[in-house]
């Protein structure tokens, strides 16, 4: 039985007490605003190029904290700073976010990656609710119509694939979409909200899950079929786990029972078709034939797929009552726990080998910021308090 009311207490406490803290203490960029991301194991900055996405996740993640834990001034200013950098630096004359800049904001990178607009959205939007104020809402609004809008070719005139030779429809999109709907439902047409749900929950469910291998592909032909590709072949059982935990999410909310047991199910299937049975963890990406990867770190184990799985666990333990869910979050959260986390310097390590051993010891760099560790030790310390309001009712109930 999970221990729930203990494990809350625990990733509260690893939350507040420590990542939270070493953020603040270290990504501030106090002379030109923003945050720095490239930090290394002792928080130090080793370099000092700012990544749009990430600087957007971080003004989402305060902004949330904010919202949703405490209003703690620190954390407000925290957001607000990164947000003013963001306004101020992070898009071209059409509105679309760049992928890289400069310390003081001079963009390096074109805007080729839409994901930079997917999580300016998201951050406007958690920051709209802390402080109403109507332009971050129309940057937050403008933007999401601006990515549906490029949804059918995200990349743009940056597109180096050759024209209808290989058309292939990205997995990563519609999944982010799941939850950016939902973190900005409050500034949309209830007929957009609805609609992109519905899209969104189609394609993952009924194009990207392939139920004859039991895995969501990472890309599929715009009809949904297998292209028999290096790129049609490929599986990212994190981001598959990371989409179940979301659809769990719209499930709760459209009390449809049946869709949330369908997502429990295929994050069951995921995490066992992409456990390393010889050393523990979850591969970072497969080929469902089991052919050889073109991506040399396909065996490596990172941080933000232990963190989503443990959440796609959690939920569907919150919602279904499945044991298996029980199971696999235990193991995913002795493994985590066991290899991740920095005691002595705080915040979590990203990459490790295949044997679990660390990689690279940075805390963040190009790719890992204030993000999926404090989402998801908020999202799992929420799950485990819900968990454990049940277990005492079922407790009352029996005696």
């Amino acid at each position: 039985m999970i221990d729930a009311a203990a494990l809350a207490e625990l990733y509260k406490s690893q939350l507040l007490d420590d990542v939270i803290p070493f953020w603040l203490k270290n990504s501030a960029d106090d002379e030109y605003g923003g945050y720095f991301t490239c930090l290394d194991q002792r928080g130090r900055v080793y370099d000092t190029d700012k990544f749009v996405w990430l600087q957007a996740r971080q003004v989402w993640c305060f902004s949330m904290l904010y919202n949703q834990v405490a209003q703690r001034q620190e954390w407000l200013d925290f957001a607000l700073s990164g947000a003013r950098f963001l306004m101020a630096n992070g898009r071209d004359a059409a509105g679309n976010w760049y992928f890289a800049l400069n310390q003081t904001g001079i963009p390096l990178t074109q805007p080729y990656n839409i994901f930079s607009d997917c999580f300016a959205a998201m951050a406007f939007g958690q920051l709209n609710k802390t402080t109403g104020d109507a332009v971050h809402a129309e940057i937050a609004k403008q933007t999401f119509h601006q990515i549906l809008q490029r949804s059918s070719n995200p990349k743009g005139v940056y597109n180096k694939q050759y024209p209808d030779t290989r058309s292939l429809q990205n997995f990563a999109l519609p999944m982010i979409l799941c939850n950016l709907v939902l973190e900005i439902e409050h500034l949309l047409d209830p007929g957009v909200v609805e609609e992109t749900v519905r899209s969104c929950v189609d394609t993952i469910m009924d194009r990207f899950y392939q139920s004859e291998s039991a895995v969501i592909l990472e890309n599929v032909t715009p009809d949904g079929r297998f292209s028999d590709s290096f790129d049609g072949r490929l599986v990212n059982p994190g981001h598959g786990l990371e989409a179940m935990w979301f659809v769990m999410d719209l499930a709760k909310r459209s009390g449809n029972a049946e869709l949330a047991r369908k997502a429990t199910d295929i994050a069951i299937q995921l995490v066992e078709y992409g456990w390393d049975k010889k050393h523990g963890g979850i591969f970072y990406f497969l080929d469902v034939k089991g052919k050889p990867l073109q991506q040399l770190e396909w065996d490596q184990k990172l941080w933000w797929v232990h963190i989503e799985a443990m959440i796609a666990f959690a939920k569907g333990y919150l919602h279904t009552g499945d044991q298996r869910c029980a199971s696999w979050f235990s193991k995913l959260h002795d493994y985590t726990w066991s290899h991740f986390p920095d005691a002595q310097y705080g915040e979590w390590y990203g990459y490790l080998n295949r044997r679990g051993e660390v990689l690279l010891p940075s805390k963040g760099g190009k790719w890992k910021g204030c993000f999926h560790v404090p989402r998801g030790l908020f999202q799992l310390w929420k799950t485990m308090e819900a968990i454990s309001t049940k277990q005492k009712k079922l407790m009352v109930q029996d005696n």
